[in-house]
């Protein structure tokens, strides 16, 4: 009976050991796993698998381990390009556009190049705010996407940068048209014309165009400055024959031509400043 308690204690022990022995084994191979250096493209995997699973924070942090342990890889220029995506998709644009530009400047001959300038200009394009508000991102935004179609001219992205473009011009004519109307509404007709001339300028081919070359004349014609309001309201005339703001404009051809008429009334009413027709009388001398 002792024989036997004392087999069955050894097979506790046994078991007891066999189990720690077992555990010791896998902690061991489950530490050298998370010890185990992996490789730029398992990194890079694992940084595409959390960004297509919108998990952008855990893709960041793989990208930015590849392109700063890996900067010779295969995958660098794309970990870096996806760094700046992931950036991009959580609205962080400013760091996005300065992720876009490491690509741009420290691997310029990386196929992603292209579509790294035309997103970096997309940053700031995204940061554009109202026409009302300050527009440095807009003309920044205008630069790089002008800056884009003359490195990559054949490149499918073009149409789109070029409408975005057209878009940011009309909103910057915008401004420049509405801070001309402020200043229509204070009675400030000279500062109004500025702004007119300003849209009429540098932003000829934006929708804002037609109405500030009316508005130009508008002014002219507040300042009594008739004979160039003609001449303003006729060029208006001549390029926008189907405008639908032609009955604003016919209304201020007849007041332009009833001020001049004044004008030429008023001139004629005028006297002629009288000649001194007097002789001089001759000095004698003493």
């Amino acid at each position: 009976m002792l024989n036997r308690l004392l087999e069955n204690n050894l097979k506790k022990v046994f078991i007891y050991f066999s189990f720690i022995a077992v555990s010791v084994v896998m902690v061991g191979c489950g530490s050298s796993e998370a010890t185990k250096q992996l490789s730029a493209e398992e990194r890079f995997s694992l940084g595409m698998n959390a960004f297509k699973d919108e998990d952008y924070l855990g893709a960041i942090d793989e990208f930015k381990v590849v392109s700063l342990q890996y900067q010779g890889s295969r995958v660098a220029d794309s970990a870096q390009f996806y760094l700046a995506e992931s950036r991009f998709h959580r609205e962080e644009y400013i760091l996005a556009a300065f992720e876009y530009d490491i690509l741009i400047r420290t691997m310029p001959a990386s196929p992603l190049v292209s579509r790294a300038r035309f997103k970096r200009a997309s940053c700031y394009f995204e940061l554009s705010p109202k026409s009302f508000l300050d527009q440095n991102y807009s003309r920044k935004a205008i630069d790089e996407y002008q800056a884009f179609i003359e490195y990559h001219p054949a490149d499918t992205l073009v149409s789109v940068a070029e409408q975005r473009i057209s878009e940011l011009n009309a909103k910057l004519a915008q401004k420049d048209f509405e801070n001309g109307m402020t200043y229509m509404h204070m009675e400030y007709y000279k500062a109004a014309g500025y702004y007119f001339d300003m849209v009429l300028d540098k932003y000829h081919d934006s929708p804002y165009a037609e109405p500030s070359l009316l508005r130009k004349a508008e002014t002219l014609a507040y300042r009594k400055k008739y004979t160039e309001a003609k001449e303003t309201l006729q060029k208006f005339f001549e390029k926008y024959a189907a405008s639908t703001l032609k009955p604003d404009a016919e209304k201020l051809h007849t007041e332009i031509e009833s001020g001049l008429r004044e004008e030429k009334t008023n001139k004629q009413k005028t006297p002629e400043p009288m000649k001194d027709t007097s002789k001089q009388v001759p000095q004698t001398g003493g």
